[in-house]
């Protein structure tokens, strides 16, 4: 995209300083790369999916003379090897992963942003490591709890009925009964030929309830990568059929050992995906938190009201930063 053609309501892109590959264990090795000011205030910005991998457009939330922002491909996610892999890969190992990215970039505390399955992996990593964390900045909550993965998979129809439909039918009547199990046999399967179709089949239907008003030829531009589709319902499922590998209710339990840090929330207000009663429900168990319902918007972070909410919250974290000396630290140690 050329700059003429960037929106005005986000901070101009730009290259990345420094990218590479850390290994975190002796299979895997995730990608990062470094954006904005060095010596800035850190921001590890953390993906949805799981599974969907950064969007390299995310660090153009942040004033990148400020910030110091870095992007992080998750456990077999996107530039992350080996790709679309299973094994060591859930929940404590990506917090596992994230502090040794932290160290070895050699950063104190840093600010976490994430976003739909980015806000589930900020919570609980800042509930692990809450010494390590600035403060939050997220969208689009999804706390992982069971009511909340049904939402995702029956739920839907309410707002979406000819996408499920859709997605219903995919498979088998006699396999009706348990989606969630029929996808995963086919979505997992080494053949492409029926791993491939049942996968575009999931994140169509994904896809089709993420905006608030979705063209077909946008949908068919997020469908071409046959790799990615495969790789992100992979993950997905994996993780969906493993309770996300959390206990039930688990971050709300724990609330109390990050619930004292900042936090502002930037939800759709028609986001039917992560739906709004659960933010307003980390809000309500988050004094001093603020939440913010992006009008006319669905789930994604790129749909523009949502876009402008979301480096509104960055400029409003920075205004405080600079304001609050305690917050306000060097990012090396």
């Amino acid at each position: 995209m050329s700059k003429k053609n960037q929106p005005a309501y986000l901070f101009p892109s730009s290259k990345p300083f420094n990218e590479g590959y850390l290994r975190v264990s002796s299979l895997h090795q995730v990608w990062y790369a470094q954006y904005g000011n060095p010596q800035g205030i850190p921001v590890i910005v953390l993906h949805g999916g799981p599974g969907a991998g950064c969007n390299d457009n995310e660090m153009r939330f942040f004033d990148q003379t400020f910030w110091h922002v870095i992007l992080l491909d998750q456990r077999a996610t996107k530039r992350s090897t080996p790709f679309a892999e299973m094994k060591e890969n859930n929940t404590q190992a990506l917090i596992a992963d994230l502090e040794k990215l932290r160290e070895h970039l050699d950063i104190k505390k840093w600010l976490v942003f994430g976003g739909s399955w980015g806000s589930t992996l900020a919570l609980t990593y800042g509930q692990a490591h809450p010494n390590k964390v600035i403060g939050f900045i997220l969208r689009g909550i999804f706390l992982a709890r069971a009511q909340e993965d049904k939402q995702l998979w029956y739920g839907m129809k309410d707002i979406f009925p000819d996408s499920w439909q859709e997605f219903n039918d995919f498979i088998m009547p006699a396999n009706q009964n348990d989606l969630k199990a029929a996808y995963h046999d086919l979505v997992m399967h080494p053949k492409a030929d029926i791993a491939l179709p049942a996968a575009r089949a999931f994140m169509k239907y994904d896809l089709s309830c993420s905006f608030l008003k979705t063209n077909k030829a946008q949908l068919d531009n997020l469908l071409t990568n046959d790799k990615l589709i495969l790789g992100v319902a992979r993950t997905f499922i994996h993780y969906s059929v493993n309770q996300f590998f959390l206990k039930e209710n688990q971050i709300l339990n724990n609330i109390d050992k990050i619930n004292h840090l900042p936090l502002i929330i930037v939800q759709g207000r028609y986001d039917i995906i992560t739906r709004p009663l659960t933010a307003y429900e980390l809000h309500k168990a988050w004094p001093g938190s603020k939440l913010v319902f992006a009008q006319a918007a669905g789930h994604s972070a790129m749909e523009v009201n949502i876009a402008k909410q979301l480096v509104k919250a960055t400029e409003q974290m920075k205004k405080s930063l600079r304001v609050n000396n305690e917050l306000f630290e060097s990012p090396a140690n």
